[in-house]
């Protein structure tokens, strides 16, 4: 068996690793088995890599579920996939994901998950409001975000009629409208199924440095690394609820144990969970009420290790912070450069971030943004597992908050720049944090 398999095949043999790498123990919505999910993503895996076998034969232990992909995979075996390969294991991890949620999700024209029975409308005139409602649809809420200054109506469409056929009765009835689906964003990498356990934070010292980084992901779980560090946690999609990503993430951000260190450790930590454990939620009205939660507490820099289509409500959000001089760092995902440009990394206010992995070399599964503006380490590197322990990570999801982390304590974006060092492939102006990755021996694992 090849060495990368091996690691596959390990990892998959606990909770914790399956956790982050997809295996068979990870459960979604509110804790129904996925076990169907992986049998069907297993069967396009095959499909797609045809003779491609080692490949094939690592992901179909590492792919096993819509909530997550391979960390582990190495780079012989990413090489056997192309970039059409890549692009059609996202596409069925989409389609997967919705049949496994049908009563909360459906899909947008270009087959995003979104929130079934849910038009998002900017700036709803009464008029327009009216011809709606003649029209068969129903004002089902007003989301008026506090701190950001960005308002949005909630229209539920005619009985029926799905999402993505609705919304285009809207805008014929008002062409100048700015109407949107309520998009689901994905972690850039590793699943998000609740774990048990509790969540990091309560026990901060007088001397905890102030809460002034934010991150929007997953639930946070409690771990060695956090101890004494300020981690304050609120749930936009329910209750939070500790994850193997978010955990993770913020260990890059804050966290220190022994020889594991994150890029600022120590320091305090906003955690925003859109998810409450379901990988249905982390819809675009969630992390916008996140982030203007994030803004009325103190943040100054956002970490946004997530990925999913462009949306006006979340572009809104993104020019709400920054006209706030809140900095938003984000993962440019892991799809390949095959894959349609990844938001919210792709908006020219967002500092886009890809993976590198020890050599320096950019992840080869790394997405194309529209810019990018700096890589990281991303791969060859350990951080923390809900509970304690550590695994080892892979993706831009990893990168993204060390360059978050990195830029809080530097200061500015000059000073971030002035960070960046140089490295192979695209990586934007340079790698920064490059001594910020924990190797898997630091921490006793292979």
């Amino acid at each position: 068996m090849k060495r990368w398999a091996l690691m596959l095949t390990i990892g998959l043999a606990s909770p914790a690793a399956a956790q982050l790498l997809g295996g068979g123990l990870p459960t979604g919505g509110l804790g129904t088995p996925l076990g169907g999910v992986t049998d069907t993503v297993q069967r396009a895996t095959g499909s797609v890599l045809g003779s491609r076998q080692q490949a094939s034969d690592a992901l179909s232990q590492g792919v096993a579920s819509n909530l997550g992909r391979p960390l582990l995979m190495a780079d012989g075996a990413l090489r056997a996939l192309s970039p059409r390969d890549l692009l059609a294991l996202r596409k069925e991890r989409l389609r997967a994901l919705v049949r496994e949620n049908r009563a909360t999700l459906d899909v947008d024209d270009d087959g995003n998950p979104v929130r079934r029975d849910v038009i998002l409308a900017l700036a709803l005139s009464p008029e327009t409001l009216e011809k709606a409602k003649a029209a068969g649809f129903t004002l089902t809420g007003t989301e008026t975000v506090d701190g950001l200054d960005v308002s949005t109506s909630i229209l539920a469409p005619p009985h029926g009629k799905p999402v993505r056929k609705a919304i285009e009765t809207l805008r014929a009835l008002d062409p100048g409208g700015t109407y949107a689906l309520d998009a689901i964003y994905e972690p850039a990498h590793a699943p998000l199924a609740a774990m048990a356990g509790a969540l990091a934070g309560g026990g901060a010292t007088s001397g905890s440095a102030p809460l002034r980084m934010g991150l929007i992901d997953g639930g946070v779980g409690r771990h060695p690394a956090f101890a004494g560090i300020a981690i304050e946690q609120r749930g936009f999609a329910g209750e939070a609820k500790p994850s193997g990503h978010g955990t993770a993430v913020a260990s890059l951000m804050v966290g220190r144990s022994g020889a594991f260190h994150g890029a600022m450790p120590g320091a305090g930590l906003l955690v925003a969970d859109v998810y409450g454990g379901s990988a249905s939620n982390g819809s675009a009205v969630a992390i916008v009420r996140a982030m203007a939660w994030l803004a009325q507490n103190g943040a100054k820099v956002v970490n946004i290790s997530l990925v999913g289509p462009p949306n006006p409500l979340l572009a809104a959000g993104i020019r709400a912070l920054t006209t706030k001089g809140i900095r938003v760092v984000a993962a440019v995902g892991n799809d390949g450069p095959a894959a349609p440009p990844q938001y919210p990394a792709s908006y020219p206010d967002v500092i886009a971030v890809t993976g590198v992995d020890a050599k320096g070399k950019a992840l080869m599964e790394a997405g194309k943004p529209l810019h990018l503006d700096y890589a990281a380490p991303g791969a060859d590197m350990v951080g923390a597992v809900p509970g304690g322990g550590w695994e080892v990570l892979r993706g831009t999801s990893f990168a993204a908050p060390l360059v978050a982390a990195t830029l809080a304590r530097v200061g500015t974006p000059a000073a971030l720049a002035a960070e960046a060092k140089p490295g192979s492939g695209r990586i934007g102006r340079g790698i920064v944090c490059d001594t910020c990755r924990t190797p898997p021996k630091a921490v006793g694992l292979k």
